[in-house]
Formats: structure tokens, sequence, C-alpha cells
């Protein structure tokens, strides 16, 4: 069974302390690096946007915890947020659901190559009289990423195969030869199919997306021309299978 353990943290007051003490303490002892298997390291100072971080491989990890739905989380400061997913080495995330009798729920690694300015939304400045007045911090918002998306070491308490956590890895690396900036079509198909929900599709139910792509890409007189060429894209790399003519598979 996957348990926090609260007799660590007995010396602590803060409850927000306890929570995370208990669950990097567990993260450092229980998870694996998803990019090469090897044991992952807890930075010894608190680092802007990072918790952990491999030594094999140099992938960074920042871990975020909560008991709640999964909806919105609190992160640092929006620009350095929005900073940082414009720098190559902005970290991937962790994050850890549980319960309150301390049993983990579900344990998630979210690659970065899916982090979007769209998935950080802005909080309200804090007030005047604030310790820190008008320091501005952001939320992640989970509800906006797609399940596909989602690579889960624990799901509803049960444990994943360690080979399926690294297949999942693996197979979306392909978004990391991609700029912030023009990635954003890719994401926004992969979403859309991820919507239809289902293995198998065609590109007429792709096509049906259009009137919400051209809501966000007013722009461009040509959204099937572009959902065709993304398709073709996530074919090359080998996310989607094409099976005949005008039909599709994820792989």
């Amino acid at each position: 069974m996957n348990l926090l353990n609260p007799n660590i943290v007995s010396e602590y007051k803060s409850n927000s302390q306890k929570a995370r003490v208990m669950t990097e303490f567990w993260t450092w002892e229980n998870i694996f690096c998803p990019s090469c298997w090897s044991a992952i390291c807890h930075y010894n100072n608190n680092k802007p946007v990072a918790d952990f971080y491999c030594d094999s491989c140099n992938e960074d990890y920042e871990l975020k915890s909560w008991k709640s739905l999964w909806t919105k989380i609190a992160d640092w400061a929006y620009d350095t947020m929005i900073s940082r997913l414009q720098d190559y080495n902005n970290p991937n995330f962790f994050f850890l659901n549980y319960k309150i009798n301390h049993q983990i729920t579900n344990f998630v690694v979210i690659p970065k190559h899916y982090f979007t300015p769209e998935i950080i939304e802005k909080r309200k400045p804090l007030l005047e009289t604030a310790k820190r007045a008008w320091w501005v911090w952001c939320n992640v918002l989970l509800s906006w990423i797609p399940e596909s998306w989602k690579i889960f070491y624990i799901k509803n308490w049960e444990n994943r195969d360690k080979n399926d956590v690294l297949n999942d890895w693996n197979k979306t690396l392909f978004l990391r030869e991609k700029k912030l900036e023009s990635k954003g079509w890719i994401l926004d198909i992969m979403k859309c199919i991820e919507m239809l929900k289902k293995k198998e599709f065609t590109l007429q139910e792709v096509y049906n997306f259009e009137p919400i792509l051209k809501q966000k890409y007013p722009n461009n007189n040509f959204i099937k021309d572009k959902i065709r060429q993304q398709l073709q894209f996530l074919r090359d790399k080998e996310y989607l299978e094409f099976v005949s003519n005008g039909k599709y598979r994820v792989l």
C-alpha cells in the first residue's frame, strides 16, 4: 500500500510544511526517473520551479501534492513560470494526490513539453498589506490537460507497470523538437483526438473541430489543410497509425 509517513513530521507545526515534507520524502524514496529508470535526487535548497532532478539524464521535476479534485494547483510566481516555459530546462511535473488517511490515490508525471502559457492561470496580485504585496502567483490548470497526457505511476490506488510508464514517456518526446510557439497546433490536434474518446477515428471527425480551431486561429483560412498536416506529422512520429483512407488509430 502506498502511504505517506506522518511519523517523520511530528516536529512540524504547519500543516502545509507537514504535507510538503511527507510528500517529498515519499517521492524521493519511491519514484524513479521516467526518462532513464534512475533514482531521482532532491535539490538541497528551494530552487524556483524544481524540487527533484535526475543525475543521469539531467531532467528536472517539480512536485505538487493535494487532497482535493483534479482541477487546478497553486504554483510559483506567474512571470517566473511563463519565463521557464520558454526555457529548454523547464521542469517536468509530478502530481501526487492523497487522502486524509495518508493513502496515495494517484501519482502522475506530466512531461514539460505539454506545458504552454494557456495552461498557466494568472492569479490576482496579493493585497497591499500582504508580506509580498503585489506579488502575482499562478495556478496550473489540470482540467485543461487531456487524460492521455498524464503518465500515471499510480492510478486509483493501483501501481502501474514500470515499463508502461517508460513507454508512455518515450511516446511523445518528439514534441521537444518543437519550439513553444510552433507546437501549439500539434497539441491542439492531439487534444481534439483525445476529445473523441476512442482509439480509431476518421479525418472527418477531426474536421468537425474546425469551428473551435478557427476561433483560436482566426487568421488561418486553411484549417482543414492544417489538420491534415498535423495528422501526417503525428503519423510520421508513430503517435498515430494510418489505417485506411481517412481513418487513423492512436498507438
